[in-house]
């Protein structure tokens, strides 16, 4: 396995932004686990799955073939869904489908098979806990419930902050108290809170922890 850092947080920390400004930095390849489960709810959708049907989303999961490119391009059986994932029903939709132990199983085997020869960089909700627990660089962003309305509001303009903060509170309830790999923070991960941090802010911030690991011949 390659080297691997792992950022986990609640939604609308920035995560995405901030893996991906990483493994453009460092060359290493961004795994959007975010967006594979994305990708299975919009399957799970489209098929008129319920989403309580924790047997069928399992099944799907597994037979999700899910390409993750450069540009933020998702691949999910040979169609591009890139832009289809964002839509605000199947972010809704992504975290049920997330809180299905069978999915998360079936998609953590895919995870780990990507970066079997690769350096990456990944974000979710477990990552430095479930998918990736030997890895050298755990950080848990976090930033506060406003600033994440108001991240959030940048990505999605057209829906009331009212409704967007509903949703994030929502999810975070779920997120946390799911019964397999709830979000929490390794032991071992940084905690960075970046309310009133920039992007450039916070990459440069976790640059100094990857720095500080590879020298110390932890990496």
């Amino acid at each position: 396995m390659g080297h691997v850092i792992a950022i986990d947080g609640p939604a609308g920390a920035g995560k995405s932004t901030i893996a991906r400004r990483l493994a453009e930095r460092l060359g290493y390849t961004f795994i959007d686990s975010g967006a594979m489960y994305r990708a299975v709810a919009l399957w799970a959708l489209r098929q008129n799955t319920d989403l309580d049907d924790a047997h069928r989303l399992e099944q799907l999961a597994h037979a999700a073939e899910i390409e993750l490119l450069p540009l933020r391009r998702v691949l999910l059986n040979n169609e591009d869904v890139s832009d289809a994932i964002r839509a605000a029903e199947v972010s809704v939709a992504a975290s049920r489908v997330a809180a299905v132990g069978g999915v998360r199983t079936a998609l953590v085997a895919k995870q780990k098979h990507m970066a079997d020869y690769a350096n990456v960089v990944m974000e979710g909700r477990d990552i430095g806990t479930v998918v990736f627990p030997d890895a050298r660089v755990k950080i848990f962003l976090d930033a506060e419930p406003m600033e994440r309305v108001r991240r959030r509001a940048g990505e999605q303009p057209h829906v009331p902050p009212a409704e967007l903060a509903a949703q994030i509170a929502e999810r975070d309830e779920r997120d946390r108290h799911r019964s397999q790999s709830p979000l929490t923070q390794a032991p071992d991960a940084i905690y960075l809170d970046s309310t009133g941090l920039s992007p450039e802010q916070v990459e440069e911030a976790i640059l100094k922890v990857v720095r500080a690991r590879i020298s110390n011949g932890k990496e």
